[in-house]
Order: structure tokens, then C-alpha cells, then sequence
């Protein structure tokens, strides 16, 4: 294999992803691999387009969103569009982390609360709980 192309597997091992993921991204035309047979062969750009798919889920970007993002990439607009639009949905999406973050907080708050009536009630009536 060239530097410029790279095999399933290199793929998965670089990526640490499966096969299968690679193909369900194929099939959902977020990554173009060259088709010899039934072998792929990945380019620098199918990389670069693996990066971000991978970190636009972990950031909690569907599929779509990664998708149209991607396909912004060739407006001839020296990607301005792509940016923009990149980070007005990425704006959008830390509001809404840190919304579920507060809320996940408050939930842990308030179980760490219940915890410690439980504590109470068990030692009043003589239960002893496990050392932590």
C-alpha cells in the first residue's frame, strides 16, 4: 500500500473501528473508498472525513448533520461555509451538552441525598452496610 491509501484494515486499526462501521459509512455516503472488487481502499480524504465523522458523534452530531457538514467541504467557497455552519451547530450542541450536564448534576445531587437518608434509616433500625 501507498502513504495515500490505506486497506480496510489499516482503517480499523488506525481508527480503532470495525468493518462494519466503515461499511455502514460507505452506505450512508459519509466516505468514498475506491472499489477494486471486493476491496476498499481508502484515501487521505476518506481519513480526514473518518476523523471528523468520528468526532462529530462524539460530540452527538447525527449522522445527517456529519454528512451535510461533510459535503459542504466542495463549495469552492474555501470551506467559509463549511465553518460557519460547522460552528453554529457546534454552538447549539455545547448549549445542549451543558444542559444535560446541569441536569445530570442536579440528578446526582439529589440521589447522593437519598443515599444518605437510606444510610440513616438502615442504621436506625441496625443494618449495617458494607464499608466503602
Amino acid at each position: 500500500m501507498t502513504d495515500d491509501l490505506m486497506t480496510i484494515g489499516q482503517m480499523c486499526d488506525k481508527f480503532d473501528v470495525t468493518p462494519r462501521t466503515l461499511r455502514f459509512y460507505e452506505a450512508k455516503e459519509l466516505i468514498f473508498p475506491i472499489r477494486e472488487g471486493q476491496k476498499r481502499l481508502f484515501t487521505k480524504r476518506d481519513r480526514a472525513r473518518l476523523k471528523l465523522i468520528l468526532q462529530g458523534k462524539r460530540f452527538g452530531f447525527s449522522l445527517e448533520e456529519i454528512r451535510q457538514l461533510l459535503n459542504l467541504y466542495d463549495l469552492g467557497d474555501q470551506q467559509t461555509t463549511q465553518l460557519t455552519k460547522t460552528y453554529e451547530l457546534a454552538q447549539e450542541r455545547l448549549q445542549v451538552m451543558e444542559e444535560q450536564r446541569d441536569e445530570l448534576n442536579e440528578a446526582i445531587d439529589d440521589l447522593k441525598e437519598q443515599l444518605t437518608w437510606f444510610e440513616t434509616e438502615l442504621s436506625h433500625r441496625g443494618v449495617k452496610l458494607a464499608a466503602e
